[in-house]
């Protein structure tokens, strides 16, 4: 079967097509982009299906980044998946960026434990361990600097992602670092959805609210359009006008 996965969670937006019976990428697309996927995805998995001599029809599953990371990174891949999917009648399969991480960590550490974490700012980790056999025993969820280094240090895991140099500080010890990038090379989340199969349908993993909320300040209450009430409300009562005449 060829499968086609797709990553927007960060920086990169990304495509490639796999093929999962031999178990080898097929062609990849990959644009450095930071921000945009939305304008730039369908051209970057055109890209990936030239690269792979393959077209829409032969596709068998769709296979997508599900977060942490970018909040429209995150809506603009897993709705690109999920449209996909269904127009194909194909499943989409959901994988997520730490999993991810962790996964590419331990391709050259094999047999050890991975802490996947990445930097969510405000003193926040994002994080989810796994054990010696790529087993999840912890997260995803949102911690603290301290607790993630004291996480690390207390199995001598293998650290990935973007705060793993952050964790390794705050330990004051050496640790073996996994990839330090915010996401995975494209073909492993390939890779790991070929090996989950169908199941439920992706959706964004968001470990913590939107940064940009509504400013209550300036929200302004509904006025009552009765001039009567407005002046009643305002603790102004002009009366009748007097007649100078």
């Amino acid at each position: 079967m060829k499968l086609l996965a797709i990553d927007c969670v960060a920086n990169l937006c990304a495509a490639c097509v796999y093929d999962t019976a031999a178990g080898k990428e097929l062609g990849r697309s990959v644009l450095d982009l930071g921000k945009g996927h939305a304008e730039h995805l369908m051209a970057v998995i055109y890209g990936a299906l030239k690269a792979g001599a393959t077209d829409y029809a032969s596709l068998g599953a769709i296979a997508v980044s599900t977060g942490p990371g970018s909040f429209t990174g995150l809506r603009v891949g897993v709705s690109a998946a999920r449209g996909l999917a269904l127009a194909l009648k194909i499943p989409a399969i959901g994988v997520t960026t730490l999993e991810a991480l962790a996964a590419e960590a331990t391709a050259t550490f094999p047999g050890r434990a991975v802490l996947a974490a990445l930097d969510a700012g405000r003193e926040e980790i994002h994080a989810a361990l796994y054990d010696e056999t790529s087993v999840l025993i912890y997260g995803p969820a949102v911690t603290t600097l301290s607790e993630a280094a004291a996480m690390a240090a207390d199995i001598s895991a293998v650290i990935a992602g973007t705060a793993a140099m952050q964790i390794a500080a705050s330990a004051g010890r050496a640790f073996d670092i996994g990839p330090t990038t915010a996401t995975a090379d494209i073909a492993v989340y390939a890779r790991l959805a070929a090996t989950k199969g169908a199941g439920e349908k992706p959706k964004p993993l968001y470990l913590r609210s939107a940064d940009a909320k509504p400013q209550a300040g300036f929200i302004l209450s509904r006025q009552d359009h009765d001039p009567a009430k407005r002046e009643l409300v305002s603790g102004k009562d002009h009366g009748p006008k007097e007649n100078k005449s």
